[in-house]
């Protein structure tokens, strides 16, 4: 664009500076001003002329290096060139969008600015940007814009050589507020809640409120322990305090789960995986608590896609199977039954660990496929056992959780025995203390009709989980199998042989059989002989073996019996 200016295109540009925008003034290439519209003198006059200031100082200092870049790119391209600044007029800072082109102003070029105020605009998008990464009911940050600040906390923690910690918090007790007084009094306490635990930290640090009553702190260079815990505590302080809202005196406790950069993980999601499942566990031990995670002690099975993927392959392949572990009479160490293990076989890295693969069976949907087979097989595999030792023997399966609960299981276990011509009371099913407590009325209903078949029912790892004896009164229980955790340090440990003692002298007057797991000893096994325990299983009986193996061990036991 090029203009040749006279007396009267002068007055032609000043007349049009005055109609073309809220903001029009005339530029010369260093950006001082040399003609303003009235309109612009009106809207940003400081009580002297503009004309001779230059136009980076009208403008927010941070704003000064995208205006000067701006004003270079428009002398250069002779082309019309934008840029959005914030403006200081007479009452407060603007946004305005300015439009720039250069021409020729005689011998000199000069420079045509043209400004339209878009502070409505722009505050409606700040606005959106804040809803997209902002919490609506708390104004804390959300799920994605604390994935950012760990990011970003990742990145610095690597160019400084620096960790920090991650929180994680769950509201113990909110559900309760929610049913009993609605959503509105659930979502004031969260607001209090939130404005609570926000002062308990440093301006430097991050809360975020991720769902629910679960909110996220980032602790910024915070690794030891010692200090974490000393968070924790002003935030469980400070959520035990009565919440008052409506004429409501409420009161809520909070359980956190800590995992600290890098030692438990290098990503965003393992960081956020492990601190949840410590504040799980905080929860799980006593609630209103600070757990801080460990690999150890946690056992934390990764969830690896590449590992499910291959299970299901498996599947197809036919890479499970079955280890049988001996349960002998505790006095005259003859084998009376098995124990049924499902073990995979990986081709590429051979066999993995159950407590790696069952978790992950048990929520992808694929254990109640493998607890039908290996419920079918056991029973058929029981036969073959019963052929080489020529007398009746049982065999023990773990039912799952989600076995439990599918209203297939009881035509699963008939086509079972149906199909391994086997007497209902060959089959020992082994359930969990948790599946009968958590829907207690369900249990009752399904045990009836396993029972009903002459199948009974033994009580897994008896004492680590509810160990009610409500249950114990309530559900038709034939055995107690006692979790080996109270064998490994018997004899010489007096409160496990109390344990022991109790749970026999309990099983003996109530007529249930008792399986003492882990017996490693030969001290173990005539401490609990003596004391009335009925069955035993653990490494100094029998290892789990391939049925094979056991038929040659069972066929010697029988040749040995008949000589």
């Amino acid at each position: 664009m090029s203009l040749k200016r006279n007396d009267s295109s002068d007055n032609q540009l000043s007349s049009l500076m005055e109609i073309a925008g809220e903001l029009v003034l005339r530029l010369n290439t260093r950006g001082e001003i040399l003609h303003v519209s009235k309109r612009t003198d009106a809207l940003i006059g400081h009580g002297s002329p503009l004309a001779g200031m230059k136009l980076f100082e009208l403008v927010r200092l941070s704003d000064r290096h995208a205006i000067e870049a701006a004003l270079r790119q428009a002398i250069a391209s002779r082309e019309v060139t934008r840029v959005s600044v914030q403006m200081a007029t007479r009452a407060v800072l603007r946004w305005y969008e300015l439009q720039m082109i250069a021409y020729d102003d005689d011998a000199e070029a000069a420079v045509l600015v043209v400004g339209h105020d878009i502070s409505g605009q722009q505050a409606t998008e700040e606005r959106l940007r804040h809803m997209a990464t902002h919490d609506e009911l708390t104004g804390l940050p959300n799920r994605s814009l604390l994935a950012d600040r760990l990011r970003m906390a990742i990145a610095q923690s690597r160019r400084t050589d620096r960790g920090f910690a991650v929180v994680a918090l769950d509201l113990d007790g909110f559900k309760k507020v929610n049913d009993a007084l609605g959503h509105p009094v659930g979502d004031a306490l969260l607001r209090v809640a939130a404005a609570r635990l926000r002062e308990t930290l440093r301006d430097v640090d991050t809360l975020a409120r991720v769902g629910g009553d679960e909110f996220v702190a980032v602790l910024h260079g915070a690794v030891d322990e010692v200090e974490i815990h000393n968070v924790a505590r002003r935030m469980i302080a400070a959520i035990q305090l009565p919440f008052e809202i409506d004429g409501n005196a409420l009161y809520v406790s909070t359980s956190i789960g800590v995992a600290i950069y890098p030692a438990h993980g290098e990503t965003d999601v393992k960081l956020l995986a492990h601190a949840d499942s410590a504040m799980y566990r905080a929860k799980e031990t006593g609630k209103a608590r600070c757990i801080i995670y460990n690999h150890l002690s946690f056992n934390q099975v990764e969830h690896d896609v590449t590992m499910e993927a291959a299970m299901f392959e498996a599947v197809r392949n036919g890479e499970f199977l079955l280890h049988y572990k001996p349960i002998v009479d505790a006095h005259t160490r003859q084998i009376m039954g098995f124990e049924a293990l499902m073990r995979w076989m990986r081709p590429d890295i051979g066999l993995v660990p159950p407590n790696q693969f069952i978790p992950m069976a048990e929520n992808n949907g694929l254990i109640n496929l493998l607890g039908a087979w290996a419920l079918k097989s056991a029973c058929v595999q029981l036969k073959r056992f019963e052929e080489a030792a020529g007398r009746k023997l049982y065999v023990s399966v773990n039912v799952s959780p989600r076995q439990f609960r599918s209203d297939q299981f009881i035509s699963m276990m008939d086509d079972a025995l149906k199909l391994s011509d086997l007497e209902g009371d060959q089959l020992m099913l082994e359930i969990t203390e948790g599946i009968l407590m958590s829907d207690p009325e369900h249990a009752e209903t399904l045990l009836a009709k396993i029972t009903a078949r002459g199948v009974r029912i033994a009580i897994d790892d008896f004492g680590t989980g509810y160990s009610s004896l409500v249950y114990l009164k309530r559900f038709p229980i034939a055995a107690l199998k006692i979790d080996r955790t109270f064998i490994k340090d018997l004899p010489d440990s007096i409160k496990d042989a109390a344990i022991c003692n109790v749970v026999l002298s309990l099983a003996n007057h109530l007529s249930l059989m008792t399986v003492a797991e882990g017996v490693e000893n030969e001290r173990q096994m005539e401490f609990l002989s003596a004391q009335g325990c009925s069955l035993i299983q653990g490494f100094h009986t029998g290892f789990p073996l391939l049925p094979d193996a056991l038929i040659d061990i069972l066929k010697a036991d029988a040749l040995a019996l008949q000589n």
